[in-house]
């Protein structure tokens, strides 16, 4: 299980590319770098204090990295394919990489963002300086482990029919979307979880996929050649699967429901003082593997 551990902030480790500098200069009209490097690091110090993790510290919230999978291309492609296809970022943030598919063409009316904090969701509004009325995403917030919130079910057999529009009413759970979804995202979300919770999320989201063909759960987190709890620092510890681990994974928790995926995974491997989380906590001195991935039905 991940564990938190004693971290200050550094504005040093501000560090957005060029492309992501052009992305908030677009989204918030702020056209000085200075000036949006100052509104950031705001932010992130609201941030910090709801939440003391490392990818608040490091800037990860405002990083563009959905859009950047070898999956997203599909994603997009649902947007112009489907009707009404239907969006979920699980462990959303600060919601920055919905906003990105919304300006890649992806409907905004269709997105659902959750996350555990209300706070963090409300500090999203305040970085790009939009608001619920301005940018009409369905945000859910609840812990996916909570029966209440969302209980498992299991996946519906594959069937090309057009799946249910995205309930009109206010969502208070994500309950009502099982068997609805055409993608989730899940970015640097797994890793914070045991072995055995691990799978048991793959179980959740593998329940709220709708059964057409195409229909995909993406995402990255931590990841190591091979299937190992790694302490990055002191105090600090996750549970990592490797790509083989994860691809047996995901063809397990879906073949129980005689269903067939395609899993893609590889990792991405990154030294200390690069742009990965782990690469920027005092006293690690060792590389960062990203595992990229996908799971497609059949």
């Amino acid at each position: 299980m991940y564990q938190q551990f004693d971290l200050q902030l550094d504005p040093a480790l501000y560090s957005l590319d060029a492309e992501e500098k052009a992305f908030f200069r677009a989204l918030t009209g702020i056209n000085n770098d200075n000036e949006l490097k100052a509104h950031v690091i705001a932010v992130q110090k609201k941030a910090f204090e709801v939440y003391t993790h490392p990818c608040i510290r490091t800037f990860d919230f405002a990083w563009l990295k959905m859009s950047r999978l070898p999956a997203y291309g599909n994603l997009l492609a649902m947007a112009q394919e489907r009707p009404d296809p239907i969006l979920l970022d699980v462990g959303c943030c600060l919601g920055t990489d919905v906003r990105r598919a919304v300006v890649d063409g992806f409907p905004v009316g269709n997105v659902v963002a959750t996350d555990i904090s209300q706070a963090l969701w409300d500090l999203g509004h305040e970085l790009f300086r939009s608001s619920p009325a301005h940018l009409p995403f369905r945000f859910v917030r609840g812990n996916v482990f909570d029966p209440a919130f969302l209980t498992p079910a299991l996946p519906l057999p594959t069937s090309p029919t057009v799946t249910p529009a995205l309930p009109a009413q206010r969502l208070t759970s994500l309950a009502p979307l099982q068997g609805r979804v055409s993608a989730i995202y899940a970015g640097a979300f797994f890793h914070l979880f045991s072995f055995a919770h691990q799978e048991h999320l793959a179980r959740l989201l593998a329940g709220l996929l709708a059964p057409a063909p195409g229909s995909l759960i993406f995402g990255a987190h931590g990841g190591r050649p091979t299937p190992s709890v790694w302490a990055p620092a002191p105090g600090a510890s996750m549970d990592c699967h490797a790509p083989d681990s994860w691809r047996a994974l995901w063809v397990r928790v879906f073949g129980e429901a005689g269903v067939r995926v395609a899993v893609e995974a590889h990792l991405r491997t990154t030294e200390r003082g690069g742009r990965d989380f782990f690469g920027t906590w005092p006293g690690n001195a060792q590389p960062f593997h990203v595992l990229e991935w996908s799971v497609t039905r059949l």
